[in-house]
């Protein structure tokens, strides 16, 4: 009722890559499948530590241990039919493309890397496929503070300017992102933070899908 009338089938045929379902990326999975996602792929090469309980959607007593992505798709199976692909994989620049699912929709990029961050966009721009990028999301406590910008109008987060100065060398020009505009502060994280980076992050997702394959289906 609040996205239209033909959200539901949009949703249900279409793709999302997520890379990355640690803080910020988990919450963004659940989100996308619980808003009806009827695809996802997921990629991560860490596994559950006890020190992810206070944020991570798929860290749990049960699953410490485990690899993120086997944990994930537990949890997508128990909220959601979402058909899930799971790679237990690091990016880098030189398989990064080849990650990147042909029938994707929209990319997620919520990695920790900047070196995986940039080879992630690099191979976007190459495949055209849409890509939403997250900023730092640790080190704060205010997610009021949480803004979705074109990387080149954002400031004050730290990762933010050292992207910007890394994709304007690459001749990259626009950049979807989420970001915060509160000054990053000790080194450590809290539940709220993370995950509204990454609702923040399937928001911008789910709009941009169906914009998207709307404006695609007017032109046919």
């Amino acid at each position: 009722m609040l996205l239209g009338e033909d959200a539901e089938n949009i949703l249900l045929e279409s793709k999302a890559a997520v890379f990355g379902v640690g803080g910020v990326g988990g919450h963004c999975v659940d989100a996308l499948v619980r808003c009806g996602l009827g695809r996802i792929a997921i990629f991560d090469s860490a596994k559950v530590k006890p020190s992810n309980l206070n944020r991570q959607i798929c860290a749990k007593k049960s699953t410490v241990g485990m690899k993120k992505v086997e944990a994930m798709s537990l949890h997508i199976a128990d909220v959601s039919d979402c058909i899930t692909e799971a790679f237990d994989c690091f990016v880098t620049r030189e398989n990064a493309e080849e990650l990147i699912p042909a029938d994707a929709d929209i990319i997620i990029d919520a990695v920790d890397n900047v070196t995986a961050k940039i080879a992630l966009i690099e191979a976007a721009a190459r495949c055209g496929i849409p890509i939403l990028s997250s900023m730092g999301a640790g080190n704060r406590l205010e997610p009021d503070k949480i803004r979705i910008a074109d990387i080149f109008e954002t400031s004050i987060d730290p990762l933010s300017r050292v992207m910007r100065r890394e994709l304007r060398k690459r001749g990259i020009k626009k950049l979807k992102v989420v970001y915060s505009v509160e000054e990053p502060n000790a080194p450590a994280s809290v539940p709220f933070v993370p995950g509204a980076f990454g609702l923040a992050l399937a928001s911008e997702a789910v709009r941009t899908i169906l914009e998207r394959k709307r404006r695609i289906s007017f032109n046919e």
